[in-house]
């Protein structure tokens, strides 16, 4: 008998085991695969080329949970970027995004000095709305209809709000309602600067930068920070399985246990509660609780008795807005991509920065478009990350790996085709969208790997191909994610929990739903345990 089960050995999963052992708690992380991880893992994709095969960058890990689970000591490190991020725009032109302020201001002033004037502006509003939602990332939302405690809760984050400047409240609900474009276009001028931000709006999200939402989508990838610089961007050396075996050995550390190769076949339930789980192969394991780390999709789809389930509950589960558009590949390199725009003789800057291939408002948005009505986008919005740059244990010698996110690519093609009949065009066509950019980089290729969407969903259960576990919506969001009535980790099964990026603050490689998780769990449990 254990006191808690956790389905899913992702970086949630083995956050939420660590803070559930600390306090006593007997805990059983059970991980369908043969590694630890999740979506966060580093393989060998051909022989002697390491990549991290799915998330890619590291900004979001939350510091309080570096520092409780002391992922230093575990041996985790992060490399800094050079730069940012590396927009190529044409043959001629290029934007940089320098990690210094008024090298950055000096790219700006390249396409309007206007919009480098507006630079301050924007990144003071953003960090001062940034800085507020932080203060509620490691707190589990107000329910709406979860009684008085959780109004109470609730009226007092709306009192914090209502006492902070008119314009801060403004600036709240622009950025939790409003497009990245309309946001953007309040400060800059220039296309190509509007862009560049624009991308970080649609990240995940399959929808255009012109879409309601995405403001905020821009926000949450504003939360991060790197070796304690705010708004940072690294790599992980070793890749994003270093990451998480850093915390499967703080798990162990602290007195969890972790099973791979153990696929849960069904989460055992009754009118009374969850009460254990049966894996594949047949065998039983008793728990006073569970707590899921899958997508809620799947944890309501696939693992639990539908007839225990609320119909409103069930249909709204069903009804997630749920796809992000994603498209990874991984390639090992014979040499360094050379971008027309800039070229370099060896290593420079850019080649280990985010490099971004989405030049105007417009290009993004076509490519969403194109891939709503076709299925995918014949001239995709690309971020090439060549992490080999900084970690040299990734390719041999003089060769390097690349990692490519790419959209917009659809859940679901439509005319009943399959991905598993279109990955190879699709993936030709990204590196066609790469090659017009860097001319050399078709024929440097040496290996690909490829997960298209329905890949995604096979290999690492992500429901549509969704990194995020459903999308960030408004109505996806805070007190309603996964579904108003239970923001709170608490499903509607007595002793069911989630602990993963279905649950608030959403997805990225953070933590915080498996620390948030826990502090209910450890809460429900003392008050049922002893």
């Amino acid at each position: 008998m254990y006191d808690v089960v956790i389905v899913g050995g992702g970086h949630n999963g083995l956050t939420c085991a660590f803070y559930l052992a600390k306090a006593g708690l007997k805990t059983l992380v059970l991980e369908r695969r043969s590694i630890v991880g999740g979506a966060a893992v580093t393989e060998e994709f051909h022989p002697g080329f390491r990549n991290s095969t799915a998330s890619y960058t590291v900004s979001l890990l939350n510091s309080k949970i570096i520092k409780d689970l002391d992922l230093k000591r575990h041996g985790l490190t992060v490399a800094e970027r050079a730069a940012s991020n590396f927009f190529p725009l044409d043959e001629e032109r290029y934007l940089m995004f320098p990690v210094d302020g008024e090298a950055k201001r000096r790219e700006f002033a390249k396409f309007s000095s206007r919009d480098a004037d507006a630079l301050e502006r924007y990144e003071a509003d953003i960090d001062a709305v940034a800085d507020e939602l932080r203060a509620l990332l490691l707190k589990s939302p107000p329910n709406v209809s979860g009684g008085l405690r959780d109004l109470i809760q609730a009226a007092g984050l709306g009192l914090n709000t209502l006492r902070k400047p008119i314009e801060a409240q403004r600036l709240l609900l622009d950025m939790a309602t409003q497009s990245c474009a309309d946001l953007l276009d309040r400060y800059f001028e220039s296309d190509e600067v509007k862009a560049a931000y624009a991308f970080d709006g649609i990240v995940g999200a399959f929808t255009g930068p012109r879409s309601l939402g995405t403001a905020y989508v821009l926000l949450h990838h504003c939360f991060g920070e790197v070796n304690g610089k705010k708004g940072m961007w690294g790599h992980a050396v070793g890749g994003m399985g270093a990451i998480t075996e850093a915390m499967r050995k703080a798990a162990v550390e602290a007195g969890a246990e972790v099973r791979t190769d153990s696929p849960v076949r069904e989460v055992v339930a009754s009118d009374k509660g969850a009460s254990g789980v049966v894996l594949e192969d047949g065998t039983v394991i008793n728990a006073r609780a569970i707590a899921s780390n899958v997508a809620p999709k799947l944890l309501f789809g696939q693992l639990v008795d539908p007839a225990l389930v609320p119909d409103d509950f069930s249909r709204r589960i069903k009804g997630l807005k749920s796809g992000s558009g994603t498209f990874r590949m991984n390639v090992a390199l014979s040499e360094l991509p050379q971008f027309s725009c800039l070229p370099a003789e060896g290593l420079a800057p850019h080649h280990s920065s985010g490099i971004v291939i989405g030049p105007s408002i417009q290009y993004l948005e076509d490519a969403y478009l194109d891939a709503k009505r076709d299925g995918w986008s014949r001239k995709p919005v690309v971020e090439m990350l060549i992490p080999s740059t900084l970690d040299d244990t990734l390719a041999p010698e003089g060769q390097h790996v690349a990692s490519l996110f790419c959209q917009h690519f659809a859940p679901h093609l439509p005319g009943g085709k399959s991905w598993d009949d279109c990955r190879e065009e699709a993936a030709d066509c990204i590196i066609d969208t790469v090659n017009r950019f860097a001319p050399n980089f078709r024929d440097s290729i040496i290996a690909r790997q490829i997960h298209s969407p329905l890949d995604l969903e096979r290999k690492f259960g992500l429901v549509d191909g969704d990194i995020f576990h459903g999308q960030l919506t408004p109505n996806q969001l805070f007190s309603a994610r996964p579904v108003l009535g239970h923001a709170d980790h608490r499903m509607p099964i007595k002793g069911l929990y989630l602990c993963g990026s279905g649950a608030h603050p959403g997805g990225g490689v953070t933590g915080v739903p498996g620390h948030n998780a826990a502090a209910i769990i450890v809460k429900d449990m003392k008050k049922r345990v002893f």
